[in-house]
């Protein structure tokens, strides 16, 4: 301690004029204490204001240089020392000893410049004002081909130096990937794939980078996916395979680079890791098996990569992924549901997964989490018959499978996103099939459910598929029974709710069966349709100028139906309905205009 403190002070002293010799004596004295306590030694350092003092020390052609970027690199190592190296003034100094030629001292200067950086704003912002980043992409570009160990150690510590710049700052990462730092890197990695440290820090540097929407299209012009993929085939260890999946996750977000690391092999690898783990209860395994499987479905949301996958149902790819449907494994069963889902997104596939027998799986897979069921498969498993029943040929295929049956155990559920997919399948299933959208619509306990998801406030998806189900249920079926049914049930006033809805789609579907209530049962529906006051509300859509053209010609021929009854009249004609209807017989779309005269002639034989 006391050779310390001699140290320090004689640093001060004869700093500007001392012989080199002194001065190695005292930074060996300093790095020696910093061995043996570098927290404790630090803080005398800093005490002792010799850090100003090493600013002019760092001079390119001094022989204590290296010595004096060392020990800098030690003491930034401890978070309380970053901005007093900042505050020193040591910044400007080290990045101008990147332009020396001695490796020794690009070495530690490197080191220094990137632990001042770490988790520090001050340091990162000094480095950047200086110029820093853009000569340390420079070496790193001039170094890249070099195999020696001394120039491998050095583009190790640049390529750390460059992620504690940038880590987790948006700006800055932005500013290295304008430099071109994305495919020096991947050129990097390709001519170092057997230098462990320097693969680590490529590694690092691209999770960093990644994250960012415009590094994606840089990789994308790169060979990333192929270098990757080379690099997975040789991890044993699972900590190194992790380091690489971190990696690919974002980068097969972009849809180029999932077709690039399908054609690099990449799908075979998550195959055989999934093959190797599935059964094993080791926890290194089973995150492995849900970070393979979780990766090959998200290759399969690109539209060229599922197709390339799927190879018109007989590729061996789209076999394996139908296997883990069965599975015992609940990661296996969800990825094997999610993936056909992702299968499902055209209507060759679907035909073609619904003709060979895909549902059956599918249905056998929901009745095993029917009692106290995986939430996440079953959700998957109805987002993949929902796609399967979009094609209408399917739709009365899967229907006489018994996929309605299935789907209806799940009304219980009181999981909204469970609720969400069972009412979307429902809703597929029935589009233009009279005879189930009866039988359905005919059932009290599933209308029951719908009445009372459609007053879901906290879940507007359910809420609105609920109103989209009750209204399809009488569109489809224009049944007498069905209409009773959704009365007694209560669910005529969500439906004229639906009308003012701010999707069009569903304002329209709401009149279209309202209108259909009116036409055939209108005295059942009466009171509730005067409760729910549709006539205002038809008022407001016809006098609305913001009104789609269709939602004001079913408005016309709602109201035609409601002069049918009664106490409905006498609201149409207190409301001033004529005037409303005369100004759309000018309409500039014509079925409008031809809807308003007739709908004018009706009022009018009706006062």
């Amino acid at each position: 301690a006391d050779n310390l403190s001699d140290a320090l002070k004689k640093l001060k002293i004869t700093a500007t004029d001392s012989t080199a010799d002194s001065l190695e004596g005292c930074l060996d004295c300093l790095l020696q204490a910093l061995a043996q306590n570098n927290t404790e030694t630090s803080e005398k350092i800093q005490k002792s204001g010799v850090l100003q003092v090493f600013a002019s020390l760092l001079m390119p052609q001094s022989s204590c240089t290296a010595k004096v970027a060392n020990i800098i690199a030690e003491v930034a190592r401890n978070e309380f020392m970053r901005n007093p190296c900042v505050d020193a003034g040591l910044i400007p100094p080290l990045v101008q000893l990147l332009n020396c030629k001695d490796q020794e001292v690009l070495l530690q200067t490197g080191r220094a410049l990137g632990n001042i950086c770490y988790d520090s704003h001050e340091g990162r912002n000094a480095v950047d004002h200086a110029g820093g980043a853009h000569i340390v992409v420079d070496l790193i570009r001039s170094l890249c081909s070099k195999t020696d160990p001394a120039s491998e150690k050095l583009l190790t510590v640049f390529c750390g130096m460059l992620m504690n710049y940038s880590n987790e700052n948006d700006t800055l990462q932005s500013q290295l990937i304008n430099m071109g730092v994305i495919p020096t890197l991947v050129k990097l990695l390709g001519i170092h794939c057997q230098n462990a440290a320097l693969t680590e820090m490529c590694l690092v540097a691209f999770g960093n980078l990644a994250e960012l929407e415009s590094s994606k299209e840089q990789f994308a012009y790169t060979n990333i996916a192929e270098e990757l993929v080379k690099l997975f085939k040789k991890q044993i260890e699972h900590d190194k395979k992790e380091m690489i999946f971190e990696v690919l996750a974002p980068l097969a977000e972009n849809d180029v680079i999932k077709l690039q690391l399908v054609e690099a092999g990449l799908v075979e690898c998550l195959l055989e890791i999934v093959q190797k783990t599935v059964d094993s209860d080791k926890e290194d395994d089973i995150a492995e098996l849900k970070t393979a499987s979780d990766l090959m479905v998200l290759l399969l949301l690109g539209d060229e990569s599922m197709q390339k996958l799927f190879e018109g149902g007989k590729g061996s790819v789209f076999q394996r992924v139908l296997s883990w449907i069965p599975s015992n494994s609940h990661q296996l069963q969800l990825a094997g549901a999610l993936a056909i889902a992702n299968f499902a997104r055209n209507d060759g596939n679907c035909i073609h997964m619904v003709d060979n027998g895909i549902v059956q799986k599918l249905m056998d897979l929901l009745d095993r989490h029917v009692e106290d069921g995986n939430v996440t498969v079953q959700h998957a498993a109805l987002s993949a018959l929902r796609n399967l029943a979009i094609p209408v040929v399917n739709k009365a295929k899967m229907l006489s499978a018994g996929v309605a049956e299935v789907v209806l155990k799940f009304l219980r559920s009181e999981m909204p996103p469970v609720q969400f997919k069972l009412l979307g399948t429902l809703r597929m299933l029935i589009d233009a099939q009279a005879e189930a959208a009866e039988q359905l619509g005919k059932n009290a306990k599933l209308v029951e459910r719908l009445v009372e998801w459609c007053e879901a406030k906290d879940h507007a998806g359910v809420m609105g598929e609920s109103n989209r189900l009750l209204s399809a249920l009488i569109r489809h079926s224009k049944s007498k029974d069905v209409i009773r049914t959704i009365v007694q049930s209560g669910g005529i006033k969500h439906l004229v709710t639906m009308a003012t809805s701010e999707h069009v789609i569903m304002q329209n579907e709401a009149l279209v069966a309202l209108a259909l209530i009116a036409a055939l049962e209108l005295v059942t529906a009466e009171k509730d349709l005067e409760n729910a006051q549709l006539v205002q509300i038809l008022h407001r859509l016809l006098s609305d100028d913001r009104s789609a053209p269709e939602i004001k010609y079913n408005s016309m021929v709602l109201i035609c139906a409601l002069v049918g009854s009664e106490p409905l009249q006498k609201e149409v004609q207190s409301m001033a309905f004529l005037e409303v209807v005369s100004k759309l017989r000018s309409h500039e779309n014509k079925t409008v205009a031809q809807q308003a005269s007739l709908t004018e002639q009706r009022l009018a034989v009706e006062s």
